[in-house]
């Protein structure tokens, strides 16, 4: 099992953690970003936080892993590299979560849904329904980093490598924006 500190040594090496002024993928501003893209520029890091989310699911049969683009999708492949299993992503086609290139659940197929950090879980949300939509089973929800706050709740198991609390405030209540620190950066990939 991976230690707090290891997870922590990691996102730090890789760059994770960045410093602002921030609009997520939620539409809430924050002051901390984690950036955990940087995780999946080299594999030392990608392989050694999967294979940690991966553990966690070991006993639930799992059949397929997926993950919405763009976030997960690297992730997917390395958590189901882990597990022994197929993976693939959902994306976004005119605003909303799809499956294209001809990936498909089967009907009753264990699925694991990953994503790289989760903050409201409305991405997971969408796959989640796309995934019963089509029959699939899904066993549970992993993370690399939960910073929910422990507010996130998809009616399945939900397990990630790391829990960090960052806040976070709706638009009207930033303290950043009522200091006149300007724009946000938006670095999700929520329009793409």
């Amino acid at each position: 099992m991976i230690t707090r500190e290891r997870v922590l040594e990691i996102l730090t090496e890789a760059g994770v953690l960045l410093e602002g002024h921030f609009k997520l993928t939620s539409g809430r501003h924050s002051n901390r970003y984690l950036q955990c893209a940087k995780i999946f520029r080299n594999t030392k890091y990608s392989e050694e936080l999967c294979a940690a989310l991966a553990e966690q699911f070991k006993d639930e049969n799992v059949e397929l892993v997926v993950g919405p683009a763009l976030g997960a999708v690297q992730m997917a492949y390395e958590v189901s590299r882990s597990i022994g299993c197929e993976n693939f992503f959902a994306e976004r086609e005119d605003g909303k979560m799809t499956l294209r290139r001809g990936f498909a659940v089967n009907p009753g197929q264990r699925v694991l849904v990953v994503e790289d950090v989760v903050t409201t879980g409305g991405s997971v949300k969408e796959v989640i329904g796309l995934i019963k939509e089509q029959g699939g089973v899904v066993i549970g929800v992993g993370s690399i980093v939960d910073r929910s706050n422990g507010k996130a709740d998809f009616g399945v198991p939900f397990k990630s490598v790391i829990a960090v609390d960052v806040d976070s405030w709706e638009p009207d209540d930033c303290p950043l924006c009522k200091a006149g620190a300007g724009e946000p950066i938006k670095p999700g990939s929520r329009k793409i």
